[in-house]
């Protein structure tokens, strides 16, 4: 009896430490790749946003734009060939249910664009990357992580403190 437990414990570690691996190697590969792009090596001495580190984020922004560009002509496609005069009420509420949900996320994605194409003139005008609150450094890997971010973590932290207190 000792023994068999001793067996399901131990077979439980086991399927316990495959699950953990298996977990870190699906976060590694998520945070390996951005929009197509490896995640950037800053190198020793380099200073913040000078070298290749803006050229990154205007090929992660770029690809990102892109997609969202492509998801546009794809809703475009879709409702096209699905506005089908349907006889059925039913049918024809639920396609108009569809159609509002998918044209709200397009919408949504619109302002993204915009954003987006605000942070590349920003990259241009070489304004990108600072905190527009304080002025301080946004920081590489908050940047990868949203690439459209123009507050550094402790003035966007602030201010979502600020809106919590003020929503109630």
């Amino acid at each position: 009896m000792a023994t068999a437990k001793k067996a399901t414990d131990t077979n439980q570690t086991a399927k316990k430490k495959s699950a953990k691996n298996s977990q870190k190697a699906r976060s590694n590969k998520s945070e390996a790749v951005l929009w197509g792009y490896e995640p950037y090596k800053e190198k020793k001495g380099e200073e913040y946003m000078t070298g290749a580190q803006p050229e990154h984020f205007k090929n992660i922004l770029e690809a990102w734009k892109l997609q969202l560009m492509k998801e546009v002509d794809r809703t475009v496609h879709h409702m096209q060939d699905e506005s089908a005069n349907l006889p059925d009420p039913a049918d024809r509420a639920t396609q108009e249910e569809e159609f509002s949900l998918e044209l709200r996320t397009r919408d949504r994605e619109r302002k993204l664009i915009k954003k987006i194409e605000k942070t590349i003139k920003n990259l241009e005008n070489e304004d990108y990357g600072y905190c527009d609150a304080c002025g301080v450094e946004i920081g590489i890997r908050r940047l990868e992580a949203r690439p459209t971010a123009t507050l550094c973590i402790d003035c966007k932290t602030l201010d979502e403190i600020k809106e919590k207190q003020t929503r109630g």
